[in-house]
This record gives structure tokens, sequence and C-alpha cells, in this order.
């Protein structure tokens, strides 16, 4: 059974009864939790002070206990707070040697691509505290997922995917494309040649989250890439305005526009179904009419 560190860098845990659940289904299942006293912390909107906040971050780097799965509560708003203050370079030394595995996505997607930014840091883009081992009841697919990626050096995802048939390699990278979007032009924005990009988002109007991807186009970065993966976009419903301008309409706008693969329909996200994704890990993208599958390797993984 694994150990769990638990952090708290962006907002407060609203739902504390979803993160009492989740505490006590881990334990409950034979695993270890540590610091669990930051589920309670509250500063306004925030999970703690900037201090305490940032403790939770830095103090990673003097963790000693090994085969860790550091987790934070949820996401919300609040790490983009903390990035100038990171000691980035004693958390991307202290993870050279038996590194921790870092699992959390959304508003965490700020530290997690610094991390990848400054020191080609692997982590992963998974589930919380909260929102996923909390809910009401564990979801299957979420819960295979996760062990598969922390416990395999190499897995396959697979799925029926939508786009143009391809076959490519690269280094996976993104996460949440709010928080990729504000960090681009700031030193914790990862400088990608020739990778898949993975995105997600929630409770982003279609044109919201076109705007953002024709950012990341125009900026430059899209058409660096070999590959982009398009996970859940909850919340994205269209309204009577649109006139059948949707998400679909979207990615068609947007392959249009592409030089590469725009492949769409993967379990990844804010929805209670999704994959982990180890961000930095060598990927190979395999998109045909009968499957899509993604092979990772070259993450950390427990020692079990």
């Amino acid at each position: 059974m694994s150990l769990f560190h638990l952090i708290a860098p962006s907002g407060y845990c609203i739902n504390q009864h979803a993160a009492l659940r989740g505490l006590t289904r881990l334990r409950e299942t034979g695993h270890q939790v540590n610091n669990a006293a930051v589920i309670h912390r509250r500063e306004q909107r925030f999970a703690g002070t900037e201090a305490e906040r940032l403790n939770d971050i830095n103090s990673l780097a003097s963790l000693t206990t090994a085969d860790t799965i550091v987790m934070p509560v949820r996401g919300g708003y609040g790490a983009s707070r903390l990035l100038a203050k990171i000691d980035w370079q004693a958390l991307t030394t202290r993870q050279k040697h038996n590194p921790l595995l870092i699992c959390g996505h959304s508003d965490f997607t700020a530290v997690q691509s610094g991390l990848l930014a400054h020191g080609n840091v692997i982590t992963f883009s998974g589930p919380m505290l909260a929102a996923n081992f909390g809910a009401e009841e564990m979801n299957a697919f979420t819960e295979y997922h996760f062990w598969l990626a922390l416990r395999n050096a190499q897995f396959t995802v697979e799925w029926q995917g939508q786009g143009p048939a391809c076959q490519t390699e690269g280094t996976l990278w993104g996460g949440n494309l709010a928080m990729l979007i504000s960090l681009i032009g700031t030193p914790w924005m990862p400088n990608i040649e020739n990778g898949i990009l993975v995105l997600e988002d929630i409770n982003e109007h279609p044109f919201r989250v076109e705007r953002m991807l024709l950012q990341l186009l125009d900026a430059g970065i899209l058409n660096r890439q070999n590959a982009i993966v398009l996970g859940s976009f909850s919340g994205s419903a269209p309204n009577e305005y649109d006139a059948g301008y949707d998400l679909d309409a979207v990615y068609a706008f947007l392959r249009s526009r592409l030089s590469i693969p725009l492949i769409t329909g993967l379990d990844f996200g804010h929805e209670q179904r999704t994959v982990t994704l180890p961000l930095g890990a060598h990927a190979v993208l395999k998109n045909a009419k009968e499957t899509t599958q993604l092979t990772v390797s070259g993450h950390p993984v427990l020692n079990v």
C-alpha cells in the first residue's frame, strides 16, 4: 500500500464532506495519508495563507519518505499566486533522486507546468482527493487508470478517438487549457517542441475554448507539436444564440487551421471518469479507424 501526502495550494475545499470521505476511503483500503490538516485550512477563498500554501509546495523538497504520492485536496484558484516564490531548484533537485509521484489537475496545472519548465520534472495529471477519491462512489475507470499509470513503467490508454489517422510520438504535456493560457510568456510555460499536447477544461463556453486554442495557435505553440489530444470540456453546452455552434464546430475550425492531427474524445479532465497521464513522459500516439492508442513510458512509478 502507498503513502499519500496531501497538499492544498489552491482554493478552500468547500465540500469538506467529500474530502473527508476521500480520506476515509484511502485509509480503509490500506493506504496511509498524512498532512490531512490542510483539508480544513481557510483564508478567504484560499486553502490557507500564502505562506501556508507556499510551504505545501516548497516543503516537498525535504520529504524523505519513499514511494510517496503527493495529491492536492482540490483545485480552484490560488496556485498562480505562488509561482514566483516556489523554490524550483530545490524541488527539481529532489525529484532527480527517488522522485515523489505528484498527481493533480485543474489549477494545479500551473505548478506542474513550472516543474516541467524548470527541471523536466514529470508529474501526473489525474484525480485529486475531494472530487475523485471523495466522490460518493469512486469511479472504477478512474481508479484503475490511476494505479495503471503509477505502477507501470509503460502503459497504454485506448479510446475511440475522432480525427485523422496518424502515428506520431513526442513528449506528453499539457493539462488544463485555461491554466496553460495564463502561463504564456512566463517562466513557467514549458517550451516543448514536437510534443503531444493534451488539453481539458471545465465550465468554458465553446467560443472560449476556441479563443484559448487560437491563442495557443497564434502564439506558435500548437504547430510546434506533433499532435494535439483533447479530453473533456465539462459544462460547455452551447446556448440558443449559438445556432448550432458547438464543440464539434470548434474542432472542425481548428482542424482547418492546423497542420498537425487533432484527436478528440479522450476521457481526461474534470469528469468523474478520467485517465491519469504523466506530463513530461514519452508518448506514442496511434489513431486509426478502429481505435486510438496512447502508449506512455519514461515516468517514475511506485516500487511495488
